[in-house]
């Protein structure tokens, strides 16, 4: 593993091997191009069973089933569920406010390793990963491919990524709805400091096009906790206008408009079907990672 050898900030080989064991399944059928781990919308010869269907003719007469016929006396050909590769294309918002952290890490530290984690665990499954950077618009592109070579060229661009500009991540959600063709499994890395109104739309948009979205939803501890003790001068990262304030004056009114904002952010995400995790960048990424493939498994095992 070449990549594991090149001193990169956000990659830590021992929490890449301590997670190889977890498998990343896709929630929706993917349509890949070469045999894999995922369902398919696709019927094909597979081991897992799926459904009988009247035979037509024409059909491969290996696969009848004569004990079907035997009981009914019509032709029955079973139907089998192909497993494929998918493709994974992480979104990661570089926005201003990313850059903001009151511990170890800021939030863009955090989701770097969230995506290049990820991004490894699907290539070396054999899945295709693409990278999209956003801000005001998307900053840097790279479609998926499967070759690990690509897997480098994601590295790459997450170190030298920097957060500056707005956010307009529900504009380039729709570009990203239209623009991947196939069904692929979306993943958004993001403060999601955005209207909740426009990701409904924007999240609709993706589930619509049969993508399987998750959102990885990053706030630091200060941000949910708000807990300045003396007068504070609070920057808007992203441009706006700074405000000189007495923290014990404005507290209450904080806390009032985060929560009516992450309630509404979480009944947007329950009425979209959304795979939301909300995660304090105080909370160990590899905890965070574990959780997150852990849950993708059981629900596979359970379909």
């Amino acid at each position: 593993m070449s990549e594991q050898h090149t001193p990169r900030e956000f990659l830590e080989p021992a929490v890449l091997a301590g997670l190889s064991g977890l498998p990343l399944f896709a929630r929706r059928p993917m349509r890949g191009n070469v045999s894999g781990r995922h369902t398919s919308p696709m019927r094909g010869a597979s081991v897992e069973f799926a459904e009988y269907r009247k035979y037509v003719p024409g059909d491969d007469l290996r696969r009848l089933d004569w004990r079907a016929h035997g009981r009914s006396d019509r032709y029955y050909v079973k139907e089998f569920e192909a497993d494929t590769n998918l493709r994974l294309q992480l979104v990661l918002d570089t926005s201003g406010s990313m850059e903001y952290g009151s511990g170890e890490l800021n939030k863009l530290q955090y989701a770097r390793r969230i995506a290049a984690a990820i991004g490894y665990l699907a290539v070396q499954q054999g899945d295709a990963v693409g990278l999209s950077c956003v801000s005001n618009g998307i900053t840097g592109h790279l479609p998926p491919r499967r070759n690990p070579a690509h897997l480098k060229t994601i590295f790459d661009a997450l170190e030298e990524t920097r957060g500056q500009g707005e956010t307009h991540l529900a504009d380039v959600l729709h570009e990203l709805a239209e623009t991947t063709r196939q069904a692929a499994m979306v993943i958004v890395i993001s403060d999601f400091f955005v209207d909740p109104d426009q990701l409904r739309s924007c999240f609709e948009h993706l589930r619509f096009r049969k993508h399987d979205l998750s959102l990885f939803h990053l706030l630091d501890p200060m941000e949910l906790n708000f807990e300045f003790s003396r007068p504070t001068r609070f920057l808007d990262m992203e441009g706006g206008t700074a405000i000189f304030a007495e923290p014990s004056e404005i507290a209450d009114r904080y806390q009032d408009a985060l929560r009516g904002y992450l309630d509404q952010l979480q009944q947007i995400v329950v009425s979209s079907g959304v795979d939301y995790h909300r995660i304090s960048i105080d909370q160990p990424y590899p905890e965070v990672l574990t959780n997150f493939l852990t849950r993708r498994a059981m629900a596979k095992g359970g379909r």
